[in-house]
């Protein structure tokens, strides 16, 4: 046989509509599925089909909504709590749960808002961030319905690229120390009526502090929701008697404009001046910084 006659039979004889063996030769075969052989097969009546190589790309199955989300063993990765082939297996044992319920589906898909936990204890797939805010009078912190006025968000808005949240609460006229963070467990602790915060208010009240209303709030006031029991209150050192420092633990919503209303006394001004620890040293208003580690430690002590 000469060398055409070899080339040709490898290649096949297309007169015939015969395709023979390229690199084995002498066997009939009808499709070749050598590896770059392949034919590709392109749907002319579909335009839109859409080709990586050789090989269609597969279309995702199911609604929007399943491919939505984070795995639960990469959100658990995340968290440092183990690597993504130990949380299979500590989810396959029941040790996850997802907003309450338990989870033990391989694959299941979550969100960065849902409560996530192992071992009973929160976990959070970002990194754990803490903002101090020095906030200015005038700035909402929980929004407003007019969208011209300002929230204490606009204010941080720089200092990460978390979501990052207030802990607690701070009148929209009231001034001083608001924390900002993504770490849920730590927000729910400090923001827990029954494990109380130490804070230290400074206020100007619309009229001068009887001294006897001074030693009914030291007692304890009563209100209508229950007796409230603050750490010192006293007289601001030489200042006009209407200035007044209070020291309390207590994380009731307007606590603080409760205790004097009941009193017959109006809060004209109202600053925090410290937050479990933290104060507003080199803090200027309007100002923001993020917390040391030791502080971050500290608060979560408390």
């Amino acid at each position: 046989m000469s060398r055409n006659d070899r080339s040709s039979g490898s290649r096949g004889d297309r007169s015939s509509g015969k395709t023979y063996g390229g690199r084995q030769g002498g066997g009939e075969r009808t499709k070749s599925h050598s590896r770059g052989n392949a034919p590709v097969n392109r749907n002319e009546k579909d335009p839109k089909n859409m080709f990586r190589g050789n090989a269609p790309l597969k279309k995702k199955q199911g609604g929007a909504g399943k491919s939505e989300g984070i795995r639960l063993n990469k959100y658990i990765a995340n968290s440092g709590v183990c690597s993504r082939r130990d949380a299979d297996i500590y989810i396959a044992a029941g040790n996850v749960t997802v907003n309450g319920k338990v989870v033990t589906e391989m694959g299941h898909r979550v969100q960065i808002s849902d409560e996530v936990k192992f071992d009973g204890r929160r976990i959070n797939p970002e990194k754990p961030e803490y903002v101090l805010l020095n906030k200015p009078k005038g700035f909402y912190v929980t929004g407003s319905l007019e969208k011209k006025n300002r929230t204490v968000m606009d204010l941080i808005a720089n200092a990460s690229k978390s979501k990052l949240s207030p802990v607690g609460k701070l009148d929209t006229q009231a001034t001083g120390l608001l924390l900002f963070t993504n770490d849920g467990t730590l927000a729910k602790n400090l923001a827990s009526p029954k494990n109380g915060i130490r804070q230290i208010y400074h206020l100007e009240l619309d009229k001068d502090l009887a001294y006897d209303d001074l030693q009914k709030i030291k007692e304890g006031v009563t209100l209508e929701d229950g007796t409230v029991k603050v750490t010192d209150v006293s007289y601001v050192e030489n200042q006009p008697k209407r200035e007044v420092g209070l020291e309390i633990k207590s994380t009731k919503p307007h606590i603080v404009q409760r205790i004097f209303k009941s009193l017959g006394y109006e809060i004209v001004k109202l600053d925090r001046v410290v937050y479990g620890g933290l104060t507003k040293k080199d803090l200027a208003r309007g100002h923001w910084r993020v917390l040391s580690r030791q502080e971050v430690i500290n608060l979560s002590n408390l």
